[in-house]
């Protein structure tokens, strides 16, 4: 009877626990990431969606903007999962490479801007609560790991570039690359 009533109370214990977690959230975490949300619809809202579009279209013209800095400018401004759609405005060609850099840059920007990718915040936490274990700044960690993800979702981008161009010359398949304003 002693294992059931113990099974029973170290469940609950579970729930109590994820409880105190979800409250300090709540007075933590979740309003910096709601305001942040808030401030980035604002200014997709002033800057306005043709703008958005057209600054998609012009970084697709080499992998330095295509990789690197739309990337950036998308989770910065749109938060996972809408940073992908940003994607839809580049040409076919480049979908697949856009997908493997901003899917990366998602993950590796959570440290110094939770609201990109705030449904994995709690990894990050993890982390950082180790790491201030040992007595370290964790806003260093977090720039150094944006950093690494940067160059990293860059390089991932331009070698999908030439899977692209070698699944596409295996299969026949032609994509353009040209990139077309309305």
């Amino acid at each position: 009877m002693k294992i059931i009533t113990d099974l029973a109370s170290g469940f609950m214990g579970l729930f109590q626990t994820g409880g105190k977690t979800f409250i300090g959230w709540m007075s933590s975490i979740i309003p910096v990431v709601l305001l942040l949300l808030v401030l980035m619809n604002a200014i997709i809202a002033f800057v306005g969606d043709k703008k958005m579009a057209k600054l998609a279209k012009a970084s697709s013209r080499n992998p330095v903007t295509r990789y690197l800095i739309l990337p950036f400018v998308s989770a910065f401004m749109l938060g996972n999962p809408m940073a992908h759609s940003m994607g839809r405005f580049l040409p076919e060609y480049y979908k697949p490479s856009w997908y493997a850099s901003i899917a990366q840059f998602c993950h590796t920007s959570n440290g110094v801007f939770p609201h990109i990718n705030p449904s994995e915040y709690f990894i990050w936490l993890g982390i950082a609560q180790g790491v201030q274990k040992l007595g370290l700044n964790t806003m260093d960690l977090a720039i150094r790991y944006m950093f690494v993800g940067l160059l990293m979702n860059f390089i991932g981008g331009w070698i999908t570039d030439f899977t692209t161009a070698y699944v596409c010359k295996q299969q026949g398949v032609t994509l353009s690359k040209k990139v077309e304003f309305n």
